[in-house]
């Protein structure tokens, strides 16, 4: 990963009328929310996780300066 790292959120509305959110650059990061908003808040916190997880466990290299979201049109 680059030391600024940039993630794209994709949404897609169900059915039963929730938000899926997800990221498709980090694979199983994938939200529910009952708005499009909670939905893009639980996949960002995701997102941070799996990126501090990788960090810890040494898969991905540290000096991260910064994440961003962004969200697909």
């Amino acid at each position: 990963m680059k030391k600024s790292t940039q993630f794209t959120i994709e949404f897609e509305r169900e059915m039963d009328g929730r938000f899926i959110a997800e990221i498709q650059e980090l694979p199983g990061v994938l939200c529910y929310g009952k708005s499009r908003r909670e939905a893009q808040v639980k996949a960002e916190a995701l997102a941070l996780r799996v990126v501090a997880e990788r960090l810890e466990s040494g898969e991905i290299v540290s000096g991260i300066t910064s994440v961003k979201f962004s969200l697909a049109v």
